[in-house]
């Protein structure tokens, strides 16, 4: 038997979350819908839960919109729909989906509504529902808008969580080094200084980086300071963020791993709104909107541009030189095929799993190389300061 935790609505449209063990989610799924409720969500205990309490921005987005197309794959009528996912996602979310709910309410468009608020739901997302509730099929736009939502959660989840030991490992080491630097070698300066001896010249070098170091730390701090704070102003322009962008594709090892992860986020966005309907010159016109990065919306926008002039999808895509090659031939597969939402969803996925391979190699690569760095640097002062130690001795001796 094993342990789920699971999201459903009652008769009564309140949130109903729970516990319970069951030989598989859809026999649990099965029980819980004979008491009357509709699963919305169900999961092993021990991954992603539905905990009760105040849900983080993108993770709120993502349950509400699983909710509603859960109610309305199963007949729920609309508004209904959004006042439970307006309980579902609480917080911030919660008014923010009862003004679209009004909004609806009144004779608007879902689009339109959600469009009224686009720090939640982005280009895309209105795309997408706009698309759907043309094509008379609005459930489905949700469950893949959840869908996406949630692969690109993961994604993020993932090469963060691959990044932290690596960052630790830098801080811890810098740290180490700092602590020799200002605080163990200028014990052992006052000690050599006092004896009179002649020092080795690494000793020598190493007293006077420590020394440079502990009567200039302010500066040093201001500099870096001043530094951190030039680079967050220049990631606000958009001059900033593309000088950004191009330099993390030239780093070596970095700059596949960018490619990658650029053509997962391109190649998922425009499948979502080709599968869901939208027209190829406005699903890019979506993608355009939706991606961060300065350089991958330059090449939807040039892809655009290229398509509305005839050119192939996949020839606009080959020129477009920040995406692997890899992508245009997918895309000539999907063309070739009549399926080309479904092979762009399939690539993102191979994608995202090799920009996830790739980080993996790079952290495999940085953690050895770390440790040898700081580990050469520790063994230096040492030996520097046993060399300084046994000149005092031997000097002690003649």
């Amino acid at each position: 038997m094993n342990a789920y935790t699971y999201l459903a609505v009652d008769a009564s449209s309140r949130r109903v979350r729970g516990r319970e063990h069951a030989p598989a989610a859809d026999v649990l799924t099965r029980e819980l819908e004979k008491r009357g409720l509709l699963v919305l969500e169900i999961r092993e205990a021990g991954s992603a839960s539905a905990a009760g309490g105040a849900l983080p921005r993108r993770r709120a987005v993502v349950e509400a919109t699983r909710a509603i197309a859960a109610l309305l794959g199963a007949g729920i009528p609309l508004t209904r729909a959004l006042r439970v996912a307006a309980q579902v996602g609480g917080g911030a979310l919660a008014p923010v989906l009862d003004d679209v709910r009004a909004h609806v309410e009144r004779g608007g468009t879902l689009a339109e509504a959600l469009g009224r608020h686009p720090r939640l739901f982005s280009p895309l997302y209105v795309g997408v529902v706009r698309a759907g509730d043309r094509a008379g099929e609005l459930g489905g736009a949700f469950a893949r808008l959840a869908d996406h939502l949630e692969k690109a959660e993961e994604l993020r989840s993932r090469l963060v969580s691959a990044s932290i030991y690596p960052l630790l490992l830098a801080g811890a080491g810098g740290t180490a080094v700092l602590v020799l630097l200002l605080f163990v070698l200028p014990r052992f300066a006052e000690l050599l200084e006092g004896s009179g001896a002649a020092l080795p010249a690494s000793t020598a070098f190493l007293l006077g980086v420590s020394t440079t170091i502990s009567g200039s730390w302010p500066w040093l701090l201001g500099a870096l300071a001043a530094a951190v704070l030039g680079l967050a102003a220049a990631s606000r322009t958009e001059r900033g963020r593309t000088a950004g962008a191009r330099l993390l594709l030239l780093i070596p090892g970095v700059g596949g791993l960018r490619r990658a992860v650029l053509a997962a986020r391109f190649a998922r966005l425009l499948g979502v709104l080709v599968a869901g309907g939208t027209p190829l010159l406005p699903a890019l016109d979506g993608v355009s909107e939706s991606l961060a990065d300065p350089l991958a919306r330059d090449a939807a926008l040039r892809i655009r541009a290229q398509v509305r002039e005839g050119t192939s999808l996949r020839e606009a895509v080959a020129a477009a030189s920040v995406f692997p090659p890899l992508l245009a031939q997918l895309v000539a597969v999907g063309e070739e095929s009549g399926q080309l939402g479904a092979f762009l969803v399939q690539a993102a996925e191979m994608f995202e799993g090799g920009a996830e391979r790739s980080l993996r190699r790079l952290v495999a690569l940085a953690e050895p190389a770390m440790i040898i760095v700081f580990g050469g640097i520790v063994g230096f002062v040492a030996l520097a300061l046993l060399q300084a130690i046994y000149g005092v001795n031997a000097d002690a001796f003649r």
